[in-house]
């Protein structure tokens, strides 16, 4: 009996050990360090998605793909849960008085980049819509955080 229960447990071993040996290897799109969950929840949200490449980061897993065209990047925490998408916009979808703000603000400084920040608003911390405006002149470059009905605010300089 003891040497059957040997046997069992050494044929399991190397069972487990065969099935994991493939489970390290980084594949071309990264999925190889997704969670399960992220991965079903992107491919049920995004199921039209196109050349989807996978990131994982200490703080987040990351997909950056292209849907209908355009690209963007989804982004889910370690728990797998969805935080949000980015996209390049146009400075057109910032508002009229968002607009005014940042040029009485940021004279002299011309709209380098506009990534839209978007959330389900399943976690009451992040908002819902924020837009990230990249801002350039000669010698310095921010970026100001849009918020849609709250105003504009200093995120960070770049440079």
């Amino acid at each position: 009996m003891k040497k059957l229960f040997i046997t069992a447990v050494t044929a399991i071993m190397f069972s487990v050990s065969a099935f994991a040996a493939d489970g390290g290897k980084k594949n071309t799109t990264g999925e190889a360090n997704v969670s399960y969950t992220v991965l079903n929840k992107f491919t049920s949200d995004y199921s039209d998605a196109k050349n989807a490449a996978w990131t994982v980061t200490p703080n987040c897993q990351k997909v950056t793909f292209t849907l209908s065209g355009a690209p963007m990047t989804a982004f889910y925490d370690l728990n797998g849960s969805f935080l949000g998408t980015t996209q390049d916009v146009a400075y057109d979808v910032v508002s009229e008085d968002a607009k005014k703000e940042i040029a009485s603000k940021y004279n002299g400084y011309t709209v380098n980049e506009v990534i839209k920040f978007q959330s389900d608003g399943s976690n009451p911390d992040i908002n819902t819509l924020v837009y990230f405006v990249d801002l350039k002149k000669a010698d310095s470059e921010v970026v100001l955080r849009v918020t849609p009905g709250e105003g504009v605010y200093y995120f960070k300089t770049v440079k």
